[in-house]
C-alpha cells in the first residue's frame, strides 16, 4: 500500500502538472485522461495519485483522503481552505476570476444606483463575499456549465467565472467588467499528515517548490 497519496483532477490541472511531476521524479503508470482508474500507481512504490473532481480536491486533502493535492486558487477560496497548508504556488493553470456582463450593460451604473443584480456562478461563496464587500445586493443563481448563456437568455445580469484568454466571452458578446482574483494552482497539504509523515512529505514539498521556481 502506498504511504503517500496526491489528489489531482483530470483535464487542465493534470496536463499542466504532468511536467512538474516529471521534474519531481514522479511518473504515473496510467494517464488519468484515458484511464478509468481512480487510483493510479507511480514509479515510486510509496506514492500513488488519486483522481478526483477539481472541486473535491481540498475536501480529500482536508479530511485525510489524500496527503497532498493540487488545486486551483479558485477552488481553494470557494472551499475556505480550513485545515489545509498551502506551501507552494505552482504557477500553472493561470487564469482570472472575473465578473462579466453583456456588452452594453451598464454594470457601473447598476452598482452605483444600488440595483439588485442577478449573478450566475458556481463560485457562490466567493461571489457572495465579493459583492457584500462592495455593498451590492445580489441574487445568486448556481450554475455549473455554459455560464455565458445566463446573461444571453436573461437568466442573470452578470456571471462570475474563470477567464484565460477571454475568447469565449468575446464570442458570446460578453465583456469582463471586474477582476475578483488571479488564479493559479497550489500544492496543498493535510496538516495532520505533515506532522505524522514530515520525513516523507517535506522533501516532496521542497521538490515541488524547486520544480515550480
Amino acid at each position: 500500500m502506498a504511504s503517500i497519496s496526491i489528489a489531482l483532477s483530470k483535464g487542465r490541472i493534470f496536463d499542466e502538472t504532468a511536467p512538474l511531476l516529471a521534474r519531481v521524479g514522479i511518473r504515473p503508470k496510467a494517464n488519468p485522461d484515458s484511464s478509468r482508474k481512480l487510483v493510479i500507481a507511480t514509479n515510486r512504490r510509496d506514492l500513488r495519485l488519486i483522481v478526483v473532481r477539481a472541486s473535491d480536491t481540498p475536501t480529500y486533502v482536508q479530511h485525510g483522503g489524500a496527503d497532498l493535492g493540487i488545486a486551483g486558487r479558485d477552488v481553494l477560496v470557494e472551499h475556505g481552505g480550513d485545515g489545509l497548508y498551502q506551501p507552494v504556488d505552482l504557477g500553472i493553470a493561470r487564469c482570472r476570476m472575473v465578473v462579466a456582463v453583456r456588452k452594453g450593460f451598464d454594470y457601473a451604473g447598476a452598482v452605483s444606483q444600488g440595483a439588485r443584480l442577478r449573478v450566475a456562478t458556481k463560485y457562490v461563496n466567493t461571489t457572495r463575499e465579493h459583492f457584500a464587500a462592495k455593498g451590492v445586493h445580489v441574487d445568486l443563481i448556481r450554475l455549473y456549465g455554459s455560464m455565458e448563456l445566463a446573461p444571453l437568455t436573461g437568466l442573470a445580469d452578470a456571471i462570475v467565472d474563470l477567464v484565460a484568454s477571454g475568447r469565449t466571452l468575446r464570442e458570446n458578446g460578453l465583456v469582463a467588467v471586474e477582476e475578483i482574483l488571479p488564479v493559479s494552482a497550489r500544492l496543498i497539504v493535510n496538516q495532520a499528515a505533515l506532522k505524522t509523515k514530515r520525513g516523507a512529505l517535506q522533501p516532496l514539498i521542497d521538490a515541488f517548490a524547486e520544480a515550480a521556481a
